[in-house]
Protein backbone atom coordinates (compact mmCIF):
# COMPACT_ATOMS: atom_id res chain seq x y z
CA UNK A 1 0.00 0.00 0.00
CA UNK A 2 1.20 3.52 -0.73
CA UNK A 3 1.70 6.25 1.84
CA UNK A 4 -1.05 8.61 2.92
CA UNK A 5 -1.29 11.71 0.71
CA UNK A 6 -2.75 14.85 2.23
CA UNK A 7 -4.53 16.90 -0.43
CA UNK A 8 -5.59 20.43 0.40
CA UNK A 9 -7.52 23.01 -1.56
CA UNK A 10 -5.06 25.09 -3.51
CA UNK A 11 -6.23 28.41 -2.05
CA UNK A 12 -5.63 27.01 1.43
CA UNK A 13 -2.12 25.91 0.48
CA UNK A 14 -1.33 29.41 -0.81
CA UNK A 15 -2.74 31.04 2.31
CA UNK A 16 -0.80 28.76 4.64
CA UNK A 17 2.38 29.51 2.69
CA UNK A 18 1.85 33.23 3.34
CA UNK A 19 1.23 34.11 -0.33
CA UNK A 20 -2.10 35.83 0.31
CA UNK A 21 -5.32 35.52 2.27
CA UNK A 22 -7.54 32.64 1.18
CA UNK A 23 -9.92 35.00 -0.64
CA UNK A 24 -7.06 36.76 -2.44
CA UNK A 25 -5.56 33.37 -3.28
CA UNK A 26 -8.77 32.44 -5.08
CA UNK A 27 -8.36 35.47 -7.35
CA UNK A 28 -4.74 34.51 -8.03
CA UNK A 29 -5.87 31.03 -9.05
CA UNK A 30 -8.68 32.34 -11.28
CA UNK A 31 -6.17 34.59 -13.04
CA UNK A 32 -4.15 31.54 -14.12
CA UNK A 33 -1.09 32.59 -12.13
CA UNK A 34 -0.66 29.24 -10.38
CA UNK A 35 1.03 26.09 -11.66
CA UNK A 36 0.97 22.70 -9.98
CA UNK A 37 3.63 20.30 -11.22
CA UNK A 38 4.07 22.41 -14.34
CA UNK A 39 0.38 22.66 -15.23
CA UNK A 40 -1.62 25.88 -14.94
CA UNK A 41 -4.51 25.43 -12.52
CA UNK A 42 -7.31 28.00 -12.64
CA UNK A 43 -10.38 26.14 -11.43
CA UNK A 44 -11.75 26.53 -7.91
CA UNK A 45 -11.73 23.38 -5.84
CA UNK A 46 -8.43 22.12 -7.23
CA UNK A 47 -6.31 20.30 -4.67
CA UNK A 48 -2.61 19.62 -4.19
CA UNK A 49 -0.27 17.96 -1.75
CA UNK A 50 1.84 20.79 -0.29
CA UNK A 51 4.56 18.33 0.74
CA UNK A 52 5.13 16.68 -2.64
CA UNK A 53 3.67 18.93 -5.36
CA UNK A 54 5.69 21.63 -7.07
CA UNK A 55 3.52 24.74 -6.69
CA UNK A 56 4.45 28.02 -8.39
CA UNK A 57 2.89 31.48 -8.34
CA UNK A 58 4.02 33.79 -11.14
CA UNK A 59 6.93 31.43 -11.72
CA UNK A 60 8.12 31.51 -8.11
CA UNK A 61 8.22 28.25 -6.19
CA UNK A 62 6.33 28.44 -2.92
CA UNK A 63 7.01 26.40 0.16
CA UNK A 64 4.66 25.56 2.97
CA UNK A 65 5.20 27.78 5.98
CA UNK A 66 6.70 25.87 8.89
CA UNK A 67 4.18 25.17 11.62
CA UNK A 68 4.72 27.03 14.89
CA UNK A 69 2.90 26.84 18.22
CA UNK A 70 2.95 29.35 21.07
CA UNK A 71 1.36 29.50 24.50
CA UNK A 72 0.48 33.01 25.67
CA UNK A 73 -0.62 34.29 29.05
CA UNK A 74 -3.18 36.72 27.69
CA UNK A 75 -3.62 39.77 29.92
CA UNK A 76 -6.81 41.77 30.33
CA UNK A 77 -7.14 44.61 27.82
CA UNK A 78 -6.40 42.74 24.59
CA UNK A 79 -8.79 41.34 21.99
CA UNK A 80 -8.31 37.83 20.66
CA UNK A 81 -8.34 38.65 16.96
CA UNK A 82 -5.78 39.43 14.27
CA UNK A 83 -7.05 42.99 13.95
CA UNK A 84 -9.69 45.12 15.64
CA UNK A 85 -11.94 47.66 13.86
CA UNK A 86 -12.07 49.72 17.06
CA UNK A 87 -8.30 50.05 17.19
CA UNK A 88 -7.88 48.10 20.42
CA UNK A 89 -4.71 46.14 21.10
CA UNK A 90 -4.75 42.54 19.89
CA UNK A 91 -2.96 39.50 21.26
CA UNK A 92 -0.69 39.53 18.19
CA UNK A 93 0.81 42.77 19.52
CA UNK A 94 2.30 40.63 22.29
CA UNK A 95 4.25 38.46 19.79
CA UNK A 96 5.93 41.11 17.63
CA UNK A 97 8.90 39.07 16.41
CA UNK A 98 6.99 36.13 14.93
CA UNK A 99 7.35 35.97 11.14
CA UNK A 100 4.77 33.26 10.54
CA UNK A 101 1.09 34.18 10.01
CA UNK A 102 -0.16 32.96 13.37
CA UNK A 103 -3.67 33.33 14.76
CA UNK A 104 -5.35 32.60 18.11
CA UNK A 105 -7.10 29.28 18.62
CA UNK A 106 -10.51 30.21 20.01
CA UNK A 107 -11.16 33.39 21.94
CA UNK A 108 -10.86 34.98 25.33
CA UNK A 109 -12.87 38.12 26.08
CA UNK A 110 -11.25 41.55 26.29
CA UNK A 111 -11.71 41.43 30.08
CA UNK A 112 -10.57 37.81 30.47
CA UNK A 113 -6.99 36.68 31.06
CA UNK A 114 -5.27 33.33 30.81
CA UNK A 115 -4.06 30.49 28.62
CA UNK A 116 -4.26 31.11 24.87
CA UNK A 117 -2.79 29.00 22.08
CA UNK A 118 -1.59 30.67 18.88
CA UNK A 119 -0.44 28.84 15.76
CA UNK A 120 -0.47 28.80 11.97
CA UNK A 121 -1.62 25.17 11.95
CA UNK A 122 -5.18 25.56 10.74
CA UNK A 123 -5.94 21.85 10.76
CA UNK A 124 -4.96 21.48 14.41
CA UNK A 125 -6.84 24.63 15.41
CA UNK A 126 -10.02 23.46 13.70
CA UNK A 127 -9.78 20.03 15.31
CA UNK A 128 -9.17 21.45 18.80
CA UNK A 129 -12.22 23.70 18.50
CA UNK A 130 -14.54 21.01 17.19
CA UNK A 131 -17.20 20.15 19.80
CA UNK A 132 -16.84 16.39 19.31
CA UNK A 133 -13.41 16.39 20.96
CA UNK A 134 -14.60 18.10 24.13
CA UNK A 135 -11.25 19.69 24.98
CA UNK A 136 -11.36 20.74 28.64
CA UNK A 137 -10.93 24.39 29.62
CA UNK A 138 -10.59 25.39 33.27
CA UNK A 139 -11.34 28.88 34.61
CA UNK A 140 -11.11 30.67 37.93
CA UNK A 141 -13.90 33.19 38.34
CA UNK A 142 -14.58 35.76 41.04
CA UNK A 143 -18.33 36.24 41.23
CA UNK A 144 -20.58 38.70 43.01
CA UNK A 145 -22.06 37.27 46.19
CA UNK A 146 -21.65 33.76 47.56
CA UNK A 147 -23.48 31.07 45.57
CA UNK A 148 -25.57 28.62 47.58
CA UNK A 149 -24.99 24.88 47.47
CA UNK A 150 -28.11 24.55 45.30
CA UNK A 151 -26.77 27.11 42.81
CA UNK A 152 -23.41 25.37 42.59
CA UNK A 153 -25.12 22.06 41.96
CA UNK A 154 -27.29 23.61 39.25
CA UNK A 155 -24.18 24.91 37.49
CA UNK A 156 -22.64 21.45 37.71
CA UNK A 157 -25.70 19.79 36.19
CA UNK A 158 -26.18 22.42 33.49
CA UNK A 159 -28.40 25.48 33.18
CA UNK A 160 -30.48 27.01 30.40
CA UNK A 161 -28.91 29.84 28.40
CA UNK A 162 -30.34 31.70 25.41
CA UNK A 163 -28.66 29.21 23.04
CA UNK A 164 -29.70 26.10 24.94
CA UNK A 165 -28.70 24.12 28.01
CA UNK A 166 -25.08 23.92 29.08
CA UNK A 167 -23.36 20.57 29.40
CA UNK A 168 -22.41 19.30 32.87
CA UNK A 169 -19.39 21.08 34.35
CA UNK A 170 -16.87 20.39 37.09
CA UNK A 171 -17.14 23.16 39.67
CA UNK A 172 -15.49 23.90 43.03
CA UNK A 173 -15.88 26.73 45.53
CA UNK A 174 -12.31 27.89 46.21
CA UNK A 175 -12.69 30.85 48.57
CA UNK A 176 -15.19 33.41 49.86
CA UNK A 177 -15.04 36.88 51.36
CA UNK A 178 -17.64 39.39 52.49
CA UNK A 179 -19.31 39.96 49.12
CA UNK A 180 -17.75 37.67 46.53
CA UNK A 181 -16.49 34.15 45.91
CA UNK A 182 -13.84 32.44 43.78
CA UNK A 183 -14.99 29.44 41.75
CA UNK A 184 -13.05 26.96 39.63
CA UNK A 185 -15.04 25.77 36.63
CA UNK A 186 -14.08 23.21 33.99
CA UNK A 187 -16.15 22.98 30.81
CA UNK A 188 -15.85 21.16 27.50
CA UNK A 189 -17.86 23.60 25.42
CA UNK A 190 -16.70 26.69 23.58
CA UNK A 191 -19.66 29.04 23.53
CA UNK A 192 -19.22 32.79 23.39
CA UNK A 193 -18.75 34.30 26.88
CA UNK A 194 -20.10 31.09 28.40
CA UNK A 195 -18.70 31.41 31.94
CA UNK A 196 -19.86 35.02 32.25
CA UNK A 197 -23.30 34.13 30.91
CA UNK A 198 -23.58 31.24 33.36
CA UNK A 199 -22.79 33.57 36.25
CA UNK A 200 -25.35 36.12 35.11
CA UNK A 201 -28.00 33.43 34.65
CA UNK A 202 -27.79 32.35 38.31
CA UNK A 203 -27.54 35.87 39.72
CA UNK A 204 -23.79 35.92 40.37
CA UNK A 205 -22.11 38.14 37.73
CA UNK A 206 -18.41 37.49 37.09
CA UNK A 207 -16.01 40.24 38.23
CA UNK A 208 -12.72 38.55 37.24
CA UNK A 209 -12.04 35.60 34.96
CA UNK A 210 -8.83 33.70 34.26
CA UNK A 211 -8.44 30.61 32.10
CA UNK A 212 -5.88 28.51 33.93
CA UNK A 213 -5.87 25.37 31.75
CA UNK A 214 -6.43 24.53 28.10
CA UNK A 215 -6.37 20.73 28.06
CA UNK A 216 -3.02 19.98 29.77
CA UNK A 217 -1.50 23.40 29.03
CA UNK A 218 -1.19 25.75 32.01
CA UNK A 219 0.16 29.17 32.93
CA UNK A 220 3.16 27.71 34.76
CA UNK A 221 6.30 29.79 34.18
CA UNK A 222 4.45 32.64 32.49
CA UNK A 223 3.35 36.09 33.59
CA UNK A 224 0.66 38.21 31.88
CA UNK A 225 1.79 39.30 28.43
CA UNK A 226 4.55 36.71 28.04
CA UNK A 227 4.60 33.62 25.85
CA UNK A 228 6.65 30.53 25.11
CA UNK A 229 6.90 28.06 22.23
CA UNK A 230 5.33 24.68 22.82
CA UNK A 231 7.68 21.75 23.28
CA UNK A 232 7.59 19.07 20.55
CA UNK A 233 6.09 16.58 23.02
CA UNK A 234 3.29 19.06 23.80
CA UNK A 235 2.51 19.51 20.10
CA UNK A 236 2.42 15.74 19.63
CA UNK A 237 0.09 15.36 22.59
CA UNK A 238 -2.24 18.10 21.31
CA UNK A 239 -2.41 16.49 17.88
CA UNK A 240 -3.23 13.14 19.45
CA UNK A 241 -6.06 14.74 21.43
CA UNK A 242 -7.36 16.69 18.44
CA UNK A 243 -7.53 13.68 16.15
CA UNK A 244 -8.86 11.20 18.68
CA UNK A 245 -12.05 9.49 17.59
CA UNK A 246 -14.51 7.76 19.86
CA UNK A 247 -14.90 4.13 18.77
CA UNK A 248 -18.37 3.51 17.34
CA UNK A 249 -20.69 1.28 19.31
CA UNK A 250 -20.87 -2.02 17.44
CA UNK A 251 -24.26 -2.89 16.00
CA UNK A 252 -25.93 -6.09 16.98
CA UNK A 253 -25.76 -8.67 14.26
CA UNK A 254 -29.10 -9.31 12.62
CA UNK A 255 -30.36 -12.85 12.80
Amino acid sequence: MGGFVLLKRLQKVLAEAGVASRRAAEEIIRAGRVKVDGRVVSEMGAKADPDTSRIEVDGHLIRAERKVYFLLYKPVGYVTTKRDPLGRRTVLDLLPGIKERIFPVGRLDYDTAGVLLLTNDGDLAHALLHPRHGIEKTYRARVKGIPSAETLQALRRGIILSDGPTAPAHLSLLAVDADSAWLEITIREGRNRQIRRMGEAVGHPVFELIRTHLAFLTLKGLVPGRYRPLQPAEVTRLKAMAHWRRKPIPCKKRI
